[in-house]
């Protein structure tokens, strides 16, 4: 047990030193392509974050047919359809623009 708590810190301390270099790096150079987000957005993914480091290695492996696959994969791919997605819904009702130059 005590090797899963090192790990779930060890995730957790190397999870806030990315975010930390991010924010850090996003005051200094604040790029054009980027936006502020609000603090709405910041707290749920936190809290997201924090859910998934708990969670995951709680839930044992799926396998279905012939597929394993665990909660962190459906994490991923929700993940990729919500970005997909927002793409797409962002891109349609502003088709407009889309042929503007940057």
């Amino acid at each position: 047990m005590a090797l899963q708590a090192r790990r779930r810190t060890a995730a957790a301390a190397a999870a806030l030193v990315v975010l930390a270099a991010t924010l850090v790096h996003d005051a200094i150079v604040p790029s054009r392509l980027s936006h502020p987000r609000p603090l709405v957005v910041l707290v749920v993914a936190g809290v997201l974050a924090v859910a998934l480091l708990t969670l995951a290695p709680r839930v044992r492996s799926l396998v279905r047919g012939g597929i394993a696959f665990n909660l962190a994969d459906v994490a991923i791919a929700v993940g990729d359809a919500l970005l997909v997605s927002g793409a797409l819904v962002r891109a349609w009702t502003n088709r407009a623009r889309l042929r503007e130059p940057i």
